[in-house]
Order: C-alpha cells, then sequence, then structure tokens
C-alpha cells in the first residue's frame, strides 16, 4: 500500500478527529476495530475524534501504518488545528484590551512605516505587540514598567510616555539595520571633527556622510520624527559594549538646532556611562548635570569657547556678513552662529534684526530628514 505524503493546511479550523472519523467511516473501519489494529484503547481513538485528546506523534506514526496516511499529514493537521485554538484565544485576549491602542501613536508609526494599518482593533494591537518585540498585552505591560525605570526621568516621562518608549523603539528598529564598527573612542572624537564641517554642506549631503563616519567609529546614527505631544530633539543610549546609538528628531526644524543636537548626544556617548539613556526634550532632564554637561560639549565643539568670546566681544550689532565671515572662519554653517547668537540672547526672536537675519537659519523638512536617515546603505 502506498503511503500520501501530500500536506494539508486549510485556513479554517478542522480537528484532526474530523479527518479520521471521515477517513474510517469511508473505510468501513469501526473504531474499535481500529483501535486494536492501533494499539490503543476506543477511548482515546474517541478523545482524538472529539478533539480532547491530541495526535502524538508516536500516534501519527501508527495511523500511517493502518491508513497509509503519512504521519506528517497527521501532525500537520494537530498543529494546525493547536496553533488556530490558540489564535482564537490570542484574539480574544486581545480584543479585551484593545482600549489601549489609544496610548500608542498608531498613526505616526503607520505614516512612518514601521506598522501595517489594521482595520480590526485586535489585529491592530497584534501588530503593536510585535512592534515592541513582546507576546502579550501582559508582558508589554512588564517591559514597560523595566523600560520606566530604565529611563528614570519620571517628571518628564508621562503623559505621552508611550508615544516616547515608540519613538525610542523606531529608532531601535532603524539601527539594527545599521552596520557599525566595533566602538572607538578616539574616532569618535575624529568622526565629530569632520562632522563639524560637514554643517557647512546641505543636510541632503551633509547626513549620509554623518552617518557613515559615525558608524566607522561604532556609533548608528538615525532620525526619527517626534512624535505628536512628545517634545523630543534626541536621545542617546548604549544597544551593546561596542555599539552606540545617537538618534534624532528634527525638533525645530532648522539645520542649526539639528547639529546642536547631534553634538549634545555625541556629547552624552563620549563623556557619560553606557548604562544611561539620555532623552532630550521639553521640559529638560533632570540628570542637571549630565545635561549641562552635554549642552557645553555641544556648544564649545561647535564654537570653541576662546573664539566665542572674542567673537562676542565684537558682537555689538551683527549683521549678516559679520556672522558669514566668522562662520567661513569657524568652518560651521552661520545658522549655527545665528542661533548660538539667539541662545545667548544677543538678538531677539522678536526683533526686526532676526528677522533680516533668520534666511541663515536653513529650514529643514522631517519627512526629507526620514527618508536620509532610512534609505542610506549599512556600513561593513
Amino acid at each position: 500500500m502506498s503511503t500520501s505524503t501530500e500536506t494539508f493546511m486549510p485556513d479554517y479550523i478542522i480537528t484532526p478527529g474530523e479527518i479520521l472519523e471521515e477517513t474510517l467511516e469511508a473505510r468501513g473501519i469501526k473504531k474499535k476495530e481500529f483501535a486494536e489494529r492501533c494499539g490503543r484503547t476506543a477511548k482515546m481513538i474517541s478523545e482524538i475524534i472529539a478533539g480532547k485528546a491530541a495526535i502524538t506523534p508516536e500516534t501519527a506514526l501508527q495511523f500511517e501504518k493502518v491508513l497509509g496516511v503519512s504521519a506528517r499529514l497527521w501532525s500537520n493537521l494537530e498543529a494546525r488545528y493547536r496553533l488556530k485554538l490558540a489564535e482564537e484565544v490570542e484574539h480574544k485576549d486581545l480584543e479585551k484590551h484593545k482600549e489601549i491602542l489609544g496610548r500608542f501613536p498608531v498613526n505616526s508609526l503607520v505614516k512612518f512605516g514601521f506598522l501595517d494599518k489594521e482595520s480590526n482593533p485586535a489585529e491592530q494591537l497584534k501588530k503593536v505587540l510585535s512592534f515592541f518585540g513582546v507576546a502579550s498585552v501582559d508582558a508589554l505591560s512588564q517591559w514597560h514598567n523595566i523600560q520606566k525605570a530604565y529611563y528614570r526621568a519620571s517628571e518628564k516621562f508621562d503623559s505621552n510616555e508611550f508615544s516616547v518608549a515608540a519613538w525610542l523603539r523606531c529608532g531601535q528598529i532603524q539601527a539594527e539595520d545599521i552596520e557599525t564598527k566595533s566602538y572607538n573612542a578616539d574616532k569618535f572624537k575624529s568622526a565629530l571633527k569632520k562632522i563639524r564641517e560637514l554643517t557647512r554642506e546641505p543636510i541632503d549631503s551633509a547626513f549620509p556622510q554623518a552617518q557613515e563616519i559615525c558608524a566607522e567609529a561604532g556609533v548608528a546614527l538615525t532620525i526619527i520624527p517626534e512624535f505628536n505631544g512628545t517634545r523630543l530633539s534626541g536621545a542617546a543610549r548604549w544597544l551593546t559594549k561596542e555599539k552606540a546609538l545617537i538618534q534624532l528628531s528634527g525638533r525645530y526644524k532648522t539645520e542649526d538646532s539639528f547639529w546642536f543636537t547631534f553634538f549634545h548626544e555625541a556629547g552624552h556617548i563620549l563623556l557619560h556611562g553606557k548604562k544611561e539613556l539620555f532623552i532630550d526634550m521639553e521640559p529638560a532632564s533632570s540628570v542637571i548635570n549630565l545635561e549641562a554637561e552635554a549642552n557645553s560639549f555641544s556648544q564649545n565643539t561647535l564654537i570653541p569657547k576662546a573664539e566665542w568670546r572674542e567673537f562676542e566681544m565684537m558682537c555689538l550689532n551683527p549683521d549678516s556678513e559679520f556672522i558669514e565671515t566668522f562662520a567661513a572662519e569657524q568652518r560651521i554653517a552661520p545658522g549655527i552662529v545665528l542661533g548660538r547668537l539667539l541662545h545667548e540672547n544677543v538678538i531677539r526672536y522678536q526683533s526686526y534684526q532676526y528677522k533680516i537675519l533668520s534666511k541663515l537659519r536653513v529650514k529643514l523638512d522631517e519627512k526629507r530628514l526620514f527618508s536620509l536617515s532610512s534609505r542610506n546603505s549599512a556600513v561593513n
């Protein structure tokens, strides 16, 4: 007698017992006789037919010998049936918790390609769980509590905590596709000198170069536009002992703010511990001394302290030419100089002077930034 090896994989739930019962009826074999020929009890066969007992690999081999239907088919039927039952249980559980979907920035995640849009809330929640890399709502809650402790910034990680968590997760996912060399602090310091000069180039050419230079030093550089209500500018953290991540949002949508934030996060990587996660957002972090250090690092890297003091002393009524000349001497973008003048209140945002000078601040488009970050090839 030949043995069938075909597979049967229906989309609907069908118990292996139903197939067995139909097969026995078609062949005119009584359940008792079949049980005896298999070396099983009649009760066991009845329970299999009723779906109360599973077809084990041993039982599948016995069925193959008696019926000539492959053990693989019986095992596949059993596995698929049990999987369908588990999926039904999971779906019911997701239905019970679907209201938590409102806590997550689903539309933003869909917009930037991190989630597929689902019309069914339970299925959408399932996608959210997969996005976070957890198996259940309970596991998500446990993971979230661990993350909150890790962030150690309770006064700022509250009303939009799920959106912040989602934003950070997006950066992690994007960073996983960026191959980096093992982290080397000296290489990263050298990288920052090169990137400083890139600030004079259009962002379309500067960012891909910066991303590649960082990767060579062991740092993944990503851009994830901020989600509504998060007020995020950037974040710095270590993914492994050999790979750091700088994640930027492009908040404020100007090149000077973008580069200041980049060097701020770079300061955290160079100056501070590998166990910390630093989030640059409003209101400012509770870890004030570390944030102040990162701010100083960014300011002094972009414009060395001595040069700035000399410039500031001469900066009585700066015009475009004065700012552009100093920027050229420093080999940085003029917008960075103007941004510093605004920060130091040498120039006021509401002033007519700023209205004239504002052309020096290059505007950024968040969609364009994200496309630059997501399309760049990995570094081998």
